[in-house]
């Protein structure tokens, strides 16, 4: 049950929703979401959360604040999830010095990801409003992380992200840190990310900001893929002040083969690679697909200093695939990515490979 603050009584239901509520032990995921609403503040503390269920807190009461205490575990089902879902208005879900929120990946890594064994997605950030996540960290994700959805102005401050015991015999997959889509005002500031999958991937939405990060073991920063969902716009994206090392890719933009959508003002800004091994800086238009094909455009797409290294071997530093008529207006300066060779196809006038 929870521990409420002392001014709360019967005389003062006013008070209510400033009551302080701790939540502890194998039982305190049930009274959490069973009392969130009486809660102006709500600490986590310690929580073991049983097999096949979320520790939910959507729906909460405007201006709810969110701590995680100690160390936050779940046990192990076969199942979608998420482990932890949020929502609401003007909130704040902050970690205290020394928590984490372990998801216990190793029980259900295969190597394969989205097949293989269901495995749950760890951190539901959906239709939050005027709200913040700050200083979270989080371990061992069975699957993608971070799912950020319909919300409106989000800050994403100081998360860290370490999947990194997933690399052992190659068994984590599809760890994306960060899943964007359909949200305006989303800034992701100072994150750290180890994983297996994409660093940062943009599936659709407006004015989203990624700076300050450190991404190692994944697939970089990435548009995409754009193509066959019911919202294929992105617009107005910035990267800026972030390294990506030790990856498959570094910058990316992956747009579906024979699909329609828009890619617009995107910009990559002091970007610094290294250890790519697939592609240092990518454009496909072919996705999934055989061949590029026009119905997505991609427009406005800057890259200002954006420099590194590939391996030697490495598919390609700079790779580009545009269908006939589907790249327009794009300014590259202060462009260097080295190691391995460049290959372009219908890139806009001006940019050289």
């Amino acid at each position: 049950m929870p521990t409420l603050a002392p001014e709360l009584t019967k005389d003062a239901p006013d008070l209510a929703k400033r009551a302080a509520c701790t939540f502890s032990g194998a039982d305190g995921y049930a009274s959490a979401s069973k009392s969130k609403a009486d809660c102006a503040t709500i600490v986590l503390s310690a929580l073991t959360v049983p097999s096949g269920v979320t520790l939910d807190l959507t729906d909460l009461s405007d201006g709810t604040l969110v701590t995680f205490e100690g160390e936050t575990t779940w046990e192990y089902e076969e199942w979608e999830g998420p482990l932890f879902a949020v929502s609401g208005t003007k909130i704040t879900v902050d970690g205290a010095s020394g928590h984490s929120l372990n998801g216990n990946g190793a029980k259900w890594w295969d190597g394969e990801g989205d097949s293989g064994v269901t495995k749950p997605k760890m951190f539901q950030a959906h239709d939050l409003i005027d709200s913040t996540i700050q200083n979270i960290n989080i371990v061992n994700s069975p699957v993608q992380v971070f799912s950020i959805n319909g919300c409106d102005t989000l800050a994403v401050n100081s998360v860290t992200i370490d999947n990194s015991d997933g690399d052992d015999d190659s068994l984590g997959h599809n760890t994306d840190c960060f899943d964007i889509g359909s949200s305006t005002g989303v800034t992701i500031t100072d994150a750290t990310c180890y994983n297996q999958d994409d660093c940062v991937a943009i599936n659709s939405g407006t004015d989203i900001t990624f700076t300050g990060g450190y991404c190692s073991g994944g697939h970089g920063l990435s548009i995409g893929s754009i193509g066959g969902r019911d919202d294929n716009t992105v617009k107005t994206v910035t990267f800026s002040d972030s390294k990506i090392i030790n990856s498959q890719n570094g910058v990316r933009i992956k747009t579906k083969s024979g699909d329609t959508g828009t890619v617009e003002d995107i910009t990559y800004r002091d970007i610094t690679l290294s250890g790519i091994t697939d592609y240092g800086i990518t454009v496909d238009q072919a996705y999934d697909g055989d061949d590029a094909t026009d119905g997505i455009t991609i427009s406005g797409f800057t890259l200002d200093g954006v420099t590194g290294t590939t391996d030697s071997d490495a598919d390609y530093a700079i790779y580009v695939n545009c269908g006939s008529d589907s790249c327009t207006d794009w300014t590259w300066t202060d462009v260097s990515v080295t190691g391995a060779d460049n290959s372009c196809s219908n890139q806009p006038s001006g940019i050289t490979c």
